[in-house]
This record gives structure tokens, sequence and C-alpha cells, in this order.
């Protein structure tokens, strides 16, 4: 994936950058309003803190004593002093004030923090001591700024025109009654100002870059999952639920990553609830369309099949009444055609009531073990009329029992629908053969019969209510295109196999059954 302006990636290192560059650039702000104004105030501390310091060891040593020979003080005081000064870069002068006063010209002062007084530094100590306690001196000194005054002590700030700086100085009376002067150069603060101005410019771009270029490569650390998470979005938004978040973290992206395979998996299974749940009602709104069709057709079919009897009925029973033929013969005839019509009725509408009850389980297959061999002989033998009427040669060569486990009715329902479909077709050699065929642990009846096959496109559907193959052939025997589906709902309600079969000299109708105990199930 690429990296363009809106990737996270790149949006950090911009925001690192621009963090650093605006911290520099507020501490440079900020050194250039405040640092000098605290540094003031911090020196302004620093020579009060000093002030006392150099009190206590004024007062320790028991005050300055002046040695006539060298006009100097005790090496152990000057040393303490020179180490003070020297360590806060302050300028000290100690005056005795009598002298000072008396005889400004003959000052007998000390000079610290600067190795020591001589005769040059005279002229400097009596302006700056002399501003403050005598007229007349100190004129290079302008805009003396009164900062902070106590009993012992003032602090002033002031610009010096002959020295063109800026100073602090601390002026008061040490308890053994000298003259003290402190004083700060603040002047080269502002040079420092800037020096670290410049300096925290250059290291605070040194330092976005540096750390920018680091960031590139840190940054894949958290880049990277973050881009395996879309990646892993993208596919589940395609339906792919196989796919997870293998890394293993414990910060927040680790829990993203859990996060999303839970929700994989509850996608995965919710939208296989749904797909099956949808399934259904798909199944469910075809029951039902094919229930309305079979219900439509069923009343087209029922209608059909009734209207031609129904008028027969209608028209001889009509003609009767009207005394249309007057001779017994005629009367007899038409009573038989209104018997035989109504006996078709019948005979449809009770294989209708049981093909109902068949395909809607209200009447269950009652098992029972029972000799196969003997209800197909006492079908068989119930047709022998009507075999030596149709000079038909009827077969069936198995003598020994052969016992199954099923409903004995309605196998024999079964085989008496098989018979008859056989007979009504039955040309040619005009025979017809009943065999038992041993298939693993259950048994074949086969019922074949000589004459014309059934057309390819038909064998699938001569198991539909009122399908038939031959419309006028079939009125003309007074079939109702009824009983191969009631074979059908049979064999499914004992959940056994049936079927249809071409041969070069006939068609064959079969089914099966279980033959043991065993596979009756």
């Amino acid at each position: 994936m690429k990296h363009g302006k809106h990737s996270v990636r790149v949006k950090l290192i911009v925001l690192t950058f621009a963090a650093i560059f605006a911290t520099v650039a507020l501490c440079i702000v900020l050194n250039e309003t405040l640092l000098v104004k605290y540094y003031e105030n911090s020196k302004q501390k620093m020579l009060g803190e000093m002030y006392v310091e150099i009190n206590r060891l004024v007062s320790d040593a028991g005050g300055v004593e002046f040695y006539e020979e060298t006009g100097d003080i005790s090496e152990d005081l000057r040393l303490e002093l020179d180490i003070l000064c020297a360590r806060s870069n302050v300028t000290t002068v100690i005056v005795e004030d009598i002298i000072f006063k008396e005889r400004p010209q003959a000052i007998v002062s000390y000079f610290f923090g600067t190795g020591g007084k001589n005769d040059q530094d005279m002229p400097v100590i009596r302006e700056l001591i002399g501003d403050y306690f005598l007229p007349g001196y100190g004129e290079g000194l302008k805009e003396k700024k009164l900062e902070t005054e106590t009993e012992d002590y003032s602090i002033f700030s002031l610009y010096d025109a002959r020295m063109e700086s800026k100073y602090i100085e601390l002026v008061g009376y040490l308890d053994s009654g000298e003259i003290i002067l402190l004083r700060s150069n603040v002047e080269s603060m502002q040079e420092s100002v800037k020096v670290a101005n410049k300096f925290l410019l250059y290291a605070g771009l040194a330092s976005a870059v540096m750390i920018s270029v680091v960031m590139f490569f840190v940054s894949r650390r958290f880049t990277k999952p973050i881009l395996k998470l879309a990646e892993i979005s993208k596919e589940m938004s395609e339906l792919n639920f196989d796919v997870r978040y293998e890394a293993k973290r414990r910060d927040e992206i680790g829990t993203l990553g859990n996060s999303m395979n839970v929700l994989s998996e509850k996608l995965e299974s919710t939208i296989s609830e749904l797909k099956s749940a949808n399934n259904e009602l798909q199944v469910d709104i075809e029951r039902k369309i094919q229930a309305e069709e079979v219900r439509k057709e069923f009343l087209s079919n029922v209608t059909h099949e009734l209207k031609t009897p129904i008028a027969l009925i209608q028209g001889y029973a009509e003609g009767l009444k009207d005394n249309i033929s007057e001779s017994p013969e005629d009367r007899e005839f038409y009573c038989d055609v209104i018997m035989d019509e109504a006996a078709k009725m019948n005979a449809m509408v009770k294989k209708l009531l049981t093909l109902n009850q068949l395909e809607y389980g209200t009447t269950a297959p009652e098992f029972a073990r029972f000799d196969l061999t003997e209800v197909i002989r006492a079908v068989l033998t119930s047709v022998e009329v009507l075999a030596v009427q149709k000079d038909v040669t009827v077969r069936f060569e198995q003598t020994e029992p052969v016992y199954v486990w099923a409903d004995e009715y309605m196998v024999e329902e079964v085989l008496t629908n098989y018979i008859s479909n056989a007979f009504h077709h039955v040309e040619g050699e005009r025979l017809i053969e009943v065999r038992l065929t041993p298939k693993g642990t259950g048994i074949r009846v086969s019922v074949f019969n000589t004459g014309a096959q059934i057309p390819e496109e038909d064998l699938s559907n001569i198991w539909i209510k009122f399908y038939k193959v031959d419309k006028a052939r079939t009125r003309e025997y007074g079939g109702t295109g009824i009983g191969l589906s009631i074979v059908k709902a049979i064999m499914e309600a004992h959940n056994r196999a049936y079927g249809v079969q071409n041969h070069a000299s006939g068609v064959e109708f079969w089914f099966e059954l279980d033959h043991s105990a065993e596979s009756q199930n």
C-alpha cells in the first residue's frame, strides 16, 4: 500500500517535525522575552545572598583591618572574598566609610574579584561609591533604577555609558561599618541569549531532521499492523471471514486486532444463520408456490377427469327421464353407462383420498413380516379372468416363500397398480412377467410387460398425479393417472427405491422391499 499525503505514517512524521520546531520556536521566544528578566531577578537574589555571606565573613574576621605597612587586609579574608566573588562573577568593593567621606581623594578600599586593587582602579572606585554617597561623582552612570531596598542595602539596575554596559549593583553597609558595593554585568546575558537562540535553532532543526528519519523507520512498527487490519477489514467487507489478525500484541492495536477477529467470527456466524434462514425462506416460498401450483393443477385435473363422466351420467339420465328410447335394451344400456361412469368416479375419488393420506403422512406404514410370494399370487389370481379376456400370458415362476418387512396392504396396492398398468399397455407377444431379484439385504419386485416403450422425456413425469403419456388411450381404458402417484407415495413412505426402465421389447416397473429385520428402519 502506498504512503500518500493522508497516510498516518506521513502525518506522524510531519507532526513530530512540527512539534519539535514549535518547541524550539517557543524556547527562542521565551529566551528573548523572559530569560533576561529572569536572569536579572536571579542576579538580584544572588547579590543579596552574597551580601549576607560577605557580611558574615567580615564579622567573623572582626571587621576589616588595614595594615599600615602594606595597606591591605589579612590574606585569609582576602582569599575567601576573592573565591566568593570569582565563583559568582561579581566585583566587590569594600570602603572604610569615615575615611571615604572625609578624604575621598585618599580613599582606602579593597577590590575583590579582579585580582586586587591598583592605582588605576581608584578613580573608578571613587565614581562608583561617590555616585551613591557624594555629589558630583559617578556622572557616567545613567538610567539608574532602584530594584530592591532593605535596611542594610539597596539594589539598583543601571546603564554605564562609559562602559556601554548594563549592570546590577548592591550598595550598603556591613555590620562592621564599612561601605560595600557588589557589581554584576548583565550585558553579557543579552549576547548569551542570542548565542543560545542560534544554537537552539540549529540544534532544533538538526534534531527534527534526525527524529523525523528515526520516526520514518519506527513508525513502520505501528503502521504495518494498521495496514494489516485495513486489509483484513477489506477482506471482511468481501465476506471472506477466514482472515485473522495473528500478531501477539498487548497494546491498543493488539486489542483492536482481537476485536476484529471476534467480529469476523460473529459476522461469519450471523451471515451463515441469515443464509440458512434465507434458504429456508426460499424453500418455504418455493414449496408454497409448488403447493399452489399443485393445488391449481389438482383442481384442473380433477375437474377435467370428472367433467366427462358427469356429462355422460347427466346426459344418459336425462335421456332416461325423457324416454328417448322405450326399448328395454336401450334403457339397460343407459343404466350400464351411468353405473360404469359412477364407478369410475368412485374409484378415482377413493384413489385421491388414498393418495392424499399418503402424501400428508396421515397414513403411516404398519411394518410386519409376511410372505411376498403369497401376496403376488393373490393379486395375479384376481386378474386371471382379465388375462383370459385380453389373451395375455402372465408368468410368475417363484414358488418358495419370500418373507419381507413392509405394510402388506400397501405392497398389495403397489402390485395391483403395476399389474393393472401392465395389462393396459401390453402389446406384441402380450406377455406380463413378475420377477423377484435379491438386492443385498432386500428384494426387488419387477413387473414387465411387452409393448411400446415410454418416451425418455416422460420417464420422470409418469409419477406425477394425472400425468398421462397417451391421454386418449388412458381414457379408453378408464385410467385416471393417479395409480403411479400412489406407488410413489407408498414407496417414499417406506423409504425404499422404485422406478421404471425401458427394454427392447417392453417396459419394466420395479420396487424394492426389506428382506431382513435388521435392514428395516
